[in-house]
């Protein structure tokens, strides 16, 4: 594969169609996950009682033996690599305003940052952090509150790994934004508070809309939370499983500087994306610098 070469590039408001916005709200199939012990009562005590405006009790406590600490990855590869690992470039910045409905689309500097939707889960998750931790990079988890509360020591080892967390919803509802704000903002912190039971103290700075479906209300409440929302520029549509060789053409061919790549850890069979991952990351690592979206943004 040759090399990825970053030419001139401007973030515009323009999105190209979102065919993933089409799929079935519950991207997960509870049947196909092996959940952890909860009692669903400790997730959510108000659903047996719609007046109740108590918040969810989610989550074990932390398992022992899980690295609390992040770890101190190097600097960059063997070779010298123009890799970032410990965070974002001095002085970069998120760009609000260029995407939907203000949300961002770039990582507002000379650099490419690495998400990843729908997980945790057990299979796939592990996998991406091998990879990304083999290459010395550090991304963004978009997760699902359903899937925390099955698999916290997931997103314990996320963040032990030091990659940044985003919220993207309680479980991946596509209709969100035609909910009411209280409503929104109900989703929104349900999956804020799973994913803090899991690993108390690590700051959600954004959210993820599901398929991209952004409403005024849906920024609007994120920011009220302290989320940034966080949209995307390059989709090689991996959550349709298109074959490996696709993925790693339309992310090479249409990074840019200043890019957020969407891909997926969760949702369904991501073993395209994984060997798409391990395919393309050495290519780009000489070209592109990667990093880490900045915690606290929000």
């Amino acid at each position: 594969m040759g090399s990825l070469l970053f030419v001139g590039h401007t973030l515009g408001s323009a999105q190209a169609p979102r065919p993933h916005a089409v799929m079935a709200a519950a991207m997960v199939d509870p049947a196909s996950l092996r959940p952890a012990s909860v009692d669903p009562a400790s997730v959510n005590p108000a659903a047996n009682n719609p007046a109740s405006q108590a918040m969810p009790r989610v989550g074990p406590e932390a398992k022992p033996g899980v690295a609390q600490a992040l770890p101190n990855l190097p600097p960059a590869l063997p070779g010298g690599g123009p890799v970032q690992v410990a965070g974002p470039a001095p002085g970069a910045r998120l760009a609000p305003g260029q995407g939907p409905f203000g949300s961002v689309v770039g990582t507002g500097a000379n650099n490419v940052a690495l998400t990843f939707d729908d997980g945790p889960e057990p299979t796939w998750t592990p996998q991406v952090l091998e990879v990304l931790r083999d290459a010395g990079i550090r991304a963004t988890f978009c997760l699902i509150g359903e899937n925390v509360v099955r698999f916290p020591e997931l997103v314990r080892a996320i963040v032990a790994d030091g990659h940044t967390l985003c919220n993207h919803t309680w479980n991946h509802n596509l209709t969100l934004g035609d909910l009411s704000k209280d409503a929104i903002r109900d989703d929104m912190a349900r999956a804020n508070a799973a994913i803090g039971a899991a690993a108390p103290g690590v700051p959600v700075s954004y959210f993820r809309a599901p398929g991209g479906n952004w409403t005024a209300g849906i920024v609007d409440v994120a920011g009220e939370l302290d989320m940034t929302s966080l949209d995307w520029t390059v989709d090689p549509q991996d959550w349709n499983r298109p074959p490996t060789a696709s993925i790693i053409a339309t992310i090479t061919k249409s990074c840019q500087p200043g890019a957020i790549i969407l891909l997926h850890d969760g949702g369904g069979d991501r073993s395209n994306t994984v060997e798409a991952l391990r395919s393309f990351l050495p290519d780009l690592i000489r070209t592109a610098t990667f990093v880490s979206l900045p915690a606290g943004a929000g």
